[in-house]
């Protein structure tokens, strides 16, 4: 210990443990292992597994291995609950959420140790951001469940959700996943990670003080193959997961066809954009906060260091001096700045990754690389002279590594930026507002925080573009990924396969049904009329066989055309709102002059009635006003977060949208599904009905003359199952919608698992008259939430 007067001059901090005592006795009393938390009560331990301190390398508890027939068990819990918890007003809902909250408030501190203990964290994060945001999110969804019936008009619980979570924020990301589950009126079964399952099974014990009913919350802890077995089960609605993009693509695969909801929150290899004219010591602050922060295992960490080129050396020297003040050691210190690694096995993947950086001939900054002796700890460390290819710009590390790479325009800033597979979150460090924001729009990143990093809020969406995921966490978003529309139930669709009746080249002349109206169609690509790559047509036939029609049998090819001519027309989504609704308005004014064709196609494909027709082209005619106002109409939102911070929640275009119509209703369907994509400014490949697709193919003639730019629709005739499939396997297309048989959806949601864009199936016939809406608009968008200081 120094005496004052040395203090005094060095200004060093000395040690300043926090208690611990109150913890250690609780593990004590334990020691026996942990059970599980299944229908409000906590079974006999069993199939233990050891749970170590990070820090120390010292065990300090035993759980559960849960096995198959446990989480049966919870899921059967979590069932018979589900519909009292539903039943119960939203008024009674928010009084249990409240209740969770205060019980958290109540024992911060204890919950903060724990969680120190079990991760390795630094004390003051657990202590001053990880538990209050924990009372935060619940105390915020308490406030959702007494609205739900008047905010969330039409829509329903989604039933019971298996909840996956990961080891570097237990329980915070615990309440982001529980506390909308609950106030939607949802069940949960919850598996924490294997390394750090303490503080899910304190909160247990909170749901049983609070007084939850039984089987509302059920805690599974275990491994890998626990989670796998709550992703497969057949009980569960809805999975939501938040980890790494491996497992979030095996989750996809998993999930494929079986019908449940899924959300995913997965890694990140974040930019942290620092201009010539940003406030470099800020910026550097903000550094510290984006990656030193939980060890840099945070998944949105900024650990891309893009620099101006300009200002690269003043701003690495800053960061050199800066680092020579982090304190590395005991977790436990409320003076310790970067605490351990959570496993050895996490460790050794931080060494190989930066063993393969040094062998690349990277420069490698650490300030002090002194470390205790025991424990998983890595000092902080810049790497510099980072290109864009190197291992260490690609990878997601994990560890408290920032690597950095210079640029010289704004365009070389946002071009590096976006090159990456993931898309969670950006940082944008400047003093030029106009920049900021520019920038901000074009990062794609579900994330950007403005001269400001790790920026976090109940009432704020969370949650990435691209192979970083798809689904929002926290806020009016995050709370419908926990809701789904309460529809009718319909009947399963009756209707037969098409029969494709390919043959080279052109058939042959036949007896044509209508043959007013013979032709055959091309496809349709980049705004021009296009012969299929296969050279093949087949014949489109009328209830009674005979031939109304050819149509061109698309393949992959045409469907790569038809995405690279999507692709070009990105500009699209730049126009304004207003713009696109004029040309929706243009394009509804010339299917309506052209009503009667449109009917007599109809009728000769379809057999339907005269009536029905014309009914049918002029539900399309309403379809596509409805959505011209919509295009102007969908907005965002201002999301009350943090004081002095405007957090804009923006809806996106997802880029590159496919649509695989289904048979029935053929050109309401075709309408009802295209004009919300393009409303909000995606560019698509249309797939229309392959039994009746001659509506869709004389419908390029109405966005030739309604001033629909070339490549905003693309449409491509044939299969439906074999070109989804080929849209589904595409890693240009980033959205995916099918409405077909079971197969073709489960077909589609496992192929996605590609670049994991997201998709909306539906192997049920579906009532074309009344599909529109909002959800449309919702399903055709992501959500970017940008958080912008304000005054301060």
């Amino acid at each position: 210990m120094g005496v004052i007067k040395d203090i005094l001059r060095t200004m060093d901090y000395g040690p300043s443990p926090e208690g611990s005592e109150h913890v250690k006795a609780w593990l004590e009393e334990h020691a026996g292992g942990f059970g599980l938390f299944v229908n409000g009560a906590f079974t006999q331990p069993r199939d233990l597994f050891e749970v170590f301190n990070p820090a120390t390398g010292e065990g300090i508890a035993r759980a559960t291995q849960g096995s198959p027939a446990d989480v049966d068990a919870a899921v059967a819990a979590a069932r018979k609950a589900q519909a009292k918890w539903a039943a119960l007003s939203g008024f009674e809902r928010s009084k249990h959420l409240y209740a969770l909250a205060r019980h958290v408030q109540k024992r911060e501190r204890f919950l903060s140790v724990l969680e120190t203990i079990d991760n390795g964290k630094p004390i003051r994060e657990s202590r001053d951001i990880d538990i209050p945001l924990v009372a935060r999110h619940f105390y915020h969804h308490a406030g959702w469940a007494s609205l739900i019936d008047s905010e969330f008009a039409g829509t329903k619980p989604v039933g019971v959700c298996g909840q996956i979570i990961p080891w570097n924020f237990p329980l915070l990301m615990l309440a982001w996943k529980i506390a909308p589950a609950l106030a939607a009126g949802n069940t949960v079964v919850l598996k924490p990670a294997e390394y750090t399952p303490l503080t899910a099974l304190a909160f247990a014990a909170i749901c049983v003080e609070a007084g939850l009913p039984q089987g509302v919350v059920n805690i599974v802890t275990g491994d890998g193959a626990t989670g796998a077995a709550l992703v497969a089960h057949a009980g569960v609605d809805k999975i939501a997961f938040t980890g790494s993009t491996e497992v979030g693509r095996a989750i996809r695969k998993a999930t494929a066809g079986t019908g449940k909801k899924l959300s995913l929150e997965l890694g990140g290899k974040s930019p942290f954009v620092v201009f010539e004219d940003a406030d470099l010591d800020s910026a550097v602050e903000g550094a510290v906060d984006a990656i030193w922060f939980n060890q840099g295992q945070v998944c949105c960490a900024g650990s891309r260091l893009l620099v101006a080129e300009s200002v690269a050396e003043a701003l690495y020297a800053k960061l050199r001096a800066r680092m020579a003040n982090l304190r590395v050691g005991d977790p436990l210190d409320k003076s310790t700045d970067v605490g351990a690694i959570v496993a050895p096995a996490q460790l050794e993947r931080i060494k190989r990754l930066m063993r393969e950086g040094e062998q690349e001939g990277l420069e490698f900054f650490r300030a002090d690389e002194s470390l205790p002796a025991r424990g998983c700890f890595y000092p902080p460390t810049l790497v510099t002279g980072v290109e864009p290819a190197s291992v260490l710009a690609r990878e997601e590390i994990f560890g408290p590594v920032l690597v950095a790479t210079t640029f010289r325009t704004p365009d070389e800033a946002v071009a590096l930026a976006n090159n990456t597979r993931y898309g969670l979150a950006a940082s944008v460090w400047t003093e030029n507002v106009n920049r900021a924001l520019e920038v901000a729009a074009r990062v794609k990143a579900g994330v950007v925080w403005i001269n400001s990093t790790n920026m976090f809020d109940a009432a704020s969406g969370f949650g990435g573009y691209r192979e970083s995921g798809f689904g929002r966490e926290g806020g009016r978003e995050g709370l419908l990924e926990y809701r789904i529309a309460d529809a009718p139930k319909i009947k399963p669709s009756s209707a037969k396969p098409a029969r494709l009746n390919a043959a080279p080249g052109l058939l042959p002349a036949r007896a044509v049904a209508g043959s007013e109206l013979d032709r055959t169609a091309k496809l349709y690509i980049g705004g021009k009329q296009a012969r299929p790559d296969s050279g093949y047509s087949y014949a489109v036939l009328d209830p009674a066989g005979r031939e109304v029609g050819l149509a061109g049998l698309g393949n992959r090819k045409d469907i790569r055309n038809a995405v690279e001519a999507a692709a070009k027309a990105g500009s699209w989504g730049a126009a304004t709102a207003h713009n696109r609704a004029q040309v929706l308005y243009y394009a509804a004014e010339n299917l309506s002059a052209r009503a009667a064709e449109f009917a007599r196609r109809l009728r000769a494909m379809t057999g339907a009635s005269a009536r029905a027709a014309e009914a049918e082209v002029e539900a399309s005619i309403r379809r596509a006003f409805v959505y011209a106002g919509y295009a102007d109409k969908f907005d965002g939102a201002v999301h009350a977060t943090r004081s002095r911070f405007v957090t804009l929640a923006m809806n996106e275009p997802w880029g590159v949208m496919g649509i695989v119509c289904p048979n029935e209703a053929p050109l309401l369907a075709f309408v009802s599904l295209v004009m919300p994509a393009i409303a909000m400014g995606n560019c698509v490949i249309a797939v229309p009905s392959a039994s009746h697709p001659l509506s869709a193919t004389d419908f390029y003639s109405i966005l030739d003359t309604s001033d629909v730019p070339a490549g905003v629709v693309n449409i491509v005739t044939g299969e439906a199952n074999a070109l989804a499939k080929t849209l589904a396997e595409h890693d240009g297309v980033d959205a995916l919608w099918y409405v077909g048989d079971a197969k073709g959806a489960a077909e589609v949601e496992a192929l996605s698992a590609g670049n994991l864009k997201a998709t909306w199936v539906s192997a049920s016939a579906v009532d074309w008259r009344k599909a529109e809406g909002r959800e449309f608009l919702r399903r055709a968008t992501q959500v970017k939430n940008i958080w912008t200081p304000y005054g301060e």
